[in-house]
C-alpha cells in the first residue's frame, strides 16, 4: 500500500505553530540528549531564550508535549492511511495490518524518543499519562474498524463482549511495542513478522479460526527467542 506522509501540523502557517515546534523540538533534544527530562519550565525557557509565558501559552506542562508528540504519531497515522483511496476497499483484517504497518513507521522514525518512554516498561500493565489521548484516538479509530467489521460479518457480534473489542487490541498493540523495543533484526523484520501473526490471532479472537493463528503465533514466538 502506497501511502503519503502527512504533517499533522501546517508548515509555516503562524507563529503559534512555529513556537509549539520550537518547544517540542528543544524539548525532544534535551530528553534525548541528557537522559531525563529538564529541572524546569523555567531553566528549559532560560536556554531557549523565551519567556515562561511562551511556553505555557503552548503546553501547560512538560507532560503536554509528550501527549502531544505521542498523539501526533497516531494522528499521521491515520491521515495517511485515510488519504489512500485504495484504503478503504481493504477487509477490516487488512485495515487493521495497514494500521500496524502505517504507524509503525511513524515510529520508527522517531524510535529514539520512543524508546526513552517504553524503557522502563516490561509489559503495559496501565495507561502512562502521556499516551490517553493516544489511546483514545485509537480506540475510537478501531471501534469505528470493527464496527464495520460486525456490519459486513467479519467480526463476530457477542453480547458484553464485542464493545471490549477495541481494548483487546489496544493491548495488543502494548505488546507489539515492547516486542518492537526488544527487537535488535534488520529493519526490525520481526516486527513485520510479529504484527501480521500476532494481528491475524486476535482478528480470530474476535471471529473465527483461532487455533490455527494461536500455533502459528506460539511457534513464531519461540523461534524468536533470542
Amino acid at each position: 500500500m502506497e501511502t503519503t506522509k502527512k504533517s499533522s501540523r501546517k508548515s509555516g502557517t503562524s507563529p503559534a505553530s512555529s513556537a509549539a515546534e520550537r518547544i517540542e523540538s528543544a524539548y525532544t533534544h534535551y530528553l534525548l540528549t541528557e537522559g531525563k527530562p529538564p529541572a524546569s519550565v523555567y531553566k528549559f525557557c532560560l536556554d531557549l531564550g523565551i519567556k515562561e509565558s511562551d511556553f505555557y501559552s503552548q503546553y501547560g506542562s512538560f507532560d503536554a508535549i509528550d501527549n502531544q508528540l505521542w498523539k501526533s504519531f497516531i494522528d499521521k497515522t491515520i491521515a495517511r492511511l485515510q488519504s489512500d483511496k485504495s484504503f478503504t476497499a481493504f477487509s477490516v483484517r487488512e485495515k487493521i495490518l495497514a494500521f500496524y504497518y502505517t504507524l509503525f513507521e511513524e515510529l520508527k522514525a522517531n524510535r529514539s524518543y520512543v524508546l526513552f518512554h517504553l524503557h522502563p516498561f516490561k509489559k503495559m500493565e496501565f495507561t502512562p499519562s502521556y499516551l490517553k489521548d493516544f489511546r483514545k484516538t485509537f480506540e475510537t479509530f478501531f471501534e469505528g474498524i470493527l464496527n464495520e467489521g460486525k456490519g459486513n460479518g467479519e467480526v463476530a457480534t457477542r453480547p458484553f463482549l464485542d464493545k471490549r473489542y477495541p481494548q483487546l487490541f489496544w493491548f495488543h498493540l502494548g505488546f507489539i511495542l515492547l516486542f518492537w523495543k526488544e527487537d535488535q533484526s534488520a529493519d526490525f523484520e520481526k516486527t513485520d513478522a510479529g504484527i501480521e501473526k500476532s494481528v491475524n490471532l486476535a482478528f480470530d479472537l474476535v471471529g473465527k479460526g483461532a487455533l490455527d493463528s494461536a500455533i502459528d503465533f506460539a511457534k513464531f514466538m519461540y523461534q524468536s527467542k533470542p
